[in-house]
């Protein structure tokens, strides 16, 4: 139930800053969605000190804010009505996007697995943004259109169960992950794995297009896309499925069919921990943890809105982070996507941006942005360490975006 708050006439502001003044930063996030739920519509004054939170000033959000342990100030309308002036001169790259609902999160993950075992469902964890888990099951019943927002945890949608078959096909928890995902398929009325991940990724796609807000990590990001290109054909080698795959699957792939890539090559031998070429390899990486570095792009807060609320931050360079899929080959990136981040001298694109139909999706490489090289079985990572961490500030960038009222494109 929404708490509606009385504002009165002589209300002052609440401002909650995002540059280097905060001592909090992903806590801001989960601060704000908790203040647009109690009915209370949220400033985000894009480029204005790192992207930060203004509303009306109340005792109950300020009081919630000194819960948190959120920077913040409290501020005259003269004063807030002088920042207004300074974000709308025309020459200032700084704009307001209005924050009006609280998007309903959904994250796309086996049940089993713990907030920690993803970026996003640790950082929302510690944010204290509420969101479902939801999986396979609850996709193919058509629940999607429930969301507004939907993270696909680190899955492989391509049924070769992460390509862990060489080093892991021993263990305990690999054997029970494929038997529950053998079992889910057969329930659901599939023959194979591969082609209930098939069934899922459309019914993805058709959340996007009808105005959803998709957003991948790791290896969620390129296997989604290979899925999609690979509809109709069997990639998928013996030991995963019970049969061999077509050898001529390459050359049927349709790019046309994919969100961000083109023209990849795939990984044919079951043995490699890898599904293609779009992932830059480690041996193919000239950098190593101490000089892993990507630059975050400029946009134009006035004209290019979507882009510059999804990059906001209080530093321009991120430090990089390993996963299965840690960096996208940049000529493998369709020319239409937006690319938001990338290390341009490696040629590696690490954030990136596009639309289909109605809807947009976010691509961000790599697994935990404070865990440079996350290891199977490896302790998580604790927030409370890094709560000003600018690489986790990009997930929760994408979290708001949903909240923003649309307005009219200038182009």
């Amino acid at each position: 139930m929404l708490l509606l708050l009385q504002v009165p006439a002589w209300a002052s502001t609440i401002l909650i800053p995002m540059d280097e003044a905060q001592k909090d930063h992903l806590k801001s996030y989960g601060a704000a969605y908790w203040v647009l739920g109690k009915n209370v519509p949220v400033d985000w004054l894009l480029n204005y000190r790192g992207g930060s939170f203004a509303f009306n000033h109340l005792p109950q959000l300020e009081n919630e804010l000194i819960v948190r342990g959120v920077s913040y100030t409290v501020i005259s309308d003269a004063q807030y009505n002088g920042i207004l002036t300074e974000i709308s001169d025309p020459e200032a790259n700084m704009d307001i996007m209005k924050l009006e609902k609280v998007p309903k999160v959904a994250v796309y993950s086996p049940k089993s697995k713990m907030p920690w075992d993803d970026a996003v469902t640790l950082v929302l964890t510690y944010a204290e943004i509420p969101y479902d888990v939801i999986y396979d099951k609850e996709i193919i019943q058509g629940e999607l259109p429930k969301y507004d927002w939907l993270h696909l945890h680190h899955e492989d949608f391509t049924g070769q169960y992460g390509k862990f078959y060489a080093s892991y096909r021993h263990y305990p928890w690999y054997q029970e992950q494929q038997r529950e995902a053998e079992e889910s398929a057969s329930e659901l009325g599939f023959k194979k794995v591969s082609q209930l991940k098939l069934a899922v990724v459309n019914q993805i796609k058709d959340f996007t297009a009808g105005g959803g807000f998709l957003f991948a990590m790791c290896s969620a990001t390129d296997t989604y896309d290979i899925a999609l290109a690979a509809e109709g054909l069997d990639i998928v080698e013996a030991m995963f499925d019970g049969d061999a795959a077509d050898p001529n699957a390459q050359q049927q792939l349709d790019y046309g069919k994919t969100f961000a890539f083109r023209d990849f090559t795939i990984s044919r031998n079951p043995l490699e921990y890898e599904y293609s070429n779009i992932d830059v390899q480690p041996q193919e990486r000239p950098v190593s943890e101490a000089n892993d570095y990507f630059q975050l792009f400029t946009f134009s807060a006035k004209w290019d809105p979507i882009p510059t609320m999804l990059t906001q931050n209080h530093v321009k360079t991120i430090k990089g982070f390993m996963g299965q899929t840690t960096a996208f080959r940049k000529g493998l990136v369709k020319p239409e996507v937006v690319v938001m981040g990338e290390n341009k001298e490696l040629g590696e694109i690490r954030y990136m941006h596009g639309t289909y139909g109605r809807g947009t999706w976010t691509f961000y490489s790599g697994h935990d942005p404070e865990d440079y090289q996350h290891l199977v079985g490896e302790d998580p990572t604790d927030l409370a360490l890094h709560p000003n961490s600018p690489g986790y500030r990009l997930i929760l960038n994408n979290i708001l975006f949903p909240a923003a009222k649309k307005k009219k494109q200038k182009t």
